[in-house]
């Protein structure tokens, strides 16, 4: 199963990843965490446009085909079940050179990430962090508010909480509320 947990940093959506890959194991189900930021593009691509480019960040940081080509689709049906957890060292700015690794059978792989929806991706489920635009702007440090509209413009034209499976609303880092939809309901 693949599973997208998708949200903005605020939302902090690697903390319920790993909570969650952490609980699966003692139910019998294997389970891995492949953060969508190692799977960024290299930062002559990147940052193209500048650093601090809200449109490049919505449209130009994933390599949305290296997770699909390294991850997502070997984990799919007719897979070879094995995949990369991380393509890219966004510190170094180069190829982490890191082997494959196999998925044990009935595994369940969460990403972690912004942006997830939208762009094509085969997820089995999707979790959507959704932070209204005030609490986002309330959370967000003041050296990523110019990533702020990246997820105005994401909400706007991608809707991630209509596409979600389930959605988490997180305005309230303490006093998350579950709001299932689609086919978890």
């Amino acid at each position: 199963m693949r599973v997208a947990v998708d949200g903005p940093d605020v939302a902090r959506p690697d903390h319920l990843a790993a909570a969650v890959a952490d609980r699966l194991p003692p139910l019998g189900r294997p389970a891995a965490v492949v953060p969508a930021g190692g799977f960024l593009r290299p930062a002559s691509l990147r940052l193209e446009r500048g650093r601090t480019d809200p449109d490049a960040r919505y449209t130009d940081w994933l390599d949305s085909g290296a997770l699909a080509r390294e991850v997502l689709g070997p984990l799919g049906p007719g897979g070879s079940g094995e995949y990369l957890p991380v393509l890219w060292d966004v510190v170094r700015d180069r190829a982490a050179r890191v082997p494959p690794r196999p998925m044990p059978a009935g595994g369940v792989l969460l990403v972690p990430g912004a942006l997830l929806q939208g762009v094509g991706l085969a997820f089995d489920v999707v979790v959507h962090l959704r932070v209204t635009p005030a609490a986002r702007r309330r959370r967000t440090p003041a050296e990523q508010a110019w990533e702020l509209p990246a997820f105005d413009r994401y909400d706007d034209e991608v809707d991630p909480a209509s596409l979600a499976d389930a959605v988490v609303l997180a305005d309230s880092p303490d006093h998350p509320a579950l709001v299932l939809q689609g086919r978890l309901a």
